[in-house]
Formats: C-alpha cells, structure tokens, sequence
C-alpha cells in the first residue's frame, strides 16, 4: 500500500524498502532505543504487524512501526522524522495512513509513549492516559 503526501513524499508499509543503515544511525541515538544495533532493528521490524517508511524519491527520511492483535489493540512505536523534514505532517501522516490500512481500521484502542511529541500524537486524537494508575510496566534487563 502507497499514499502520497504533500505531492513530494511517499509512504508505504514495503519492509523491503526499509534502508536499516539510515533506521540505525537515527533510533540509535534516541532517547527510548539508545545503541540500538542495526539487528535488534530489523529482528522487531520483521516481528511488527506493519512498518511504514516515509521517502523523498529514494532517500528513507520518516519510519514508524506498530504492533496489533488487529482487533482491539495496537502500539505505536519507533516513530521518527529525519532532523530536515520535521513539521511537515508526516509522523501524523505514516500513524494516518497505518491507522486507516484495511487489516487496522476495525482496531479500537491504540497506545504509544512519548516524552516531548505530545502535539504531534494530540492532533491525530491521542489524548494522556485517563488513569494511568491503572497500568502497569515490566523493565527487564537488556541480555547481551
């Protein structure tokens, strides 16, 4: 599946297309996947329900992956936008365009943890936990 955005992006859920050395040297160096190796990157994009690249021609500038039960569940991670193309809509367009894939729309309830994108998330609906007493997390140690 392809979409078009602002008439000089491109956005699909094509693995194949996924350039892992440009996903390695930019979640590598985010605050939630610190040191990720170029492996661990493709071993979760591989085991995701769906991953999205954004691209400029052939240039990978955007990627984002989500997990899914396709049912009632889903979880959005590793959304990232490369430093140049930042705030032109498109990590709302890749969540737009996963969210509204036919083997998603049915799903109900949609999570994701951010630290300092609230503004990008709250304009497509996501809103803060409205009990976050309620959840619960399990941190294991990373084995190497």
């Amino acid at each position: 599946m392809r979409a078009k955005i602002n008439s000089m992006y491109e956005i699909d859920n094509d693995i194949c297309r996924l350039d892992f050395d440009v996903l390695e040297k930019w979640l590598s160096q985010t605050y939630w996947s610190q040191g990720i190796s170029k492996e661990e990157i493709h071993k979760g994009a591989v085991n995701s329900t769906m991953v999205v690249g954004c691209y400029l021609g052939q240039e990978q500038v955007g990627y984002m992956r989500l997990i899914s039960d396709k049912i009632r569940f889903g979880y959005i991670m590793d959304v990232y936008v490369e430093l140049n193309h930042r705030n032109k809509g498109i990590a709302q367009q890749m969540i737009r365009f996963a969210l509204n894939n036919p083997e998603l729309k049915n799903v109900y309830q949609w999570l994701l943890v951010t630290q300092d994108a609230h503004s990008v998330y709250s304009g497509i609906g996501f809103r803060p936990l409205p009990n976050p007493e309620r959840w619960m997390m399990l941190n294991k140690e990373k084995v190497r």
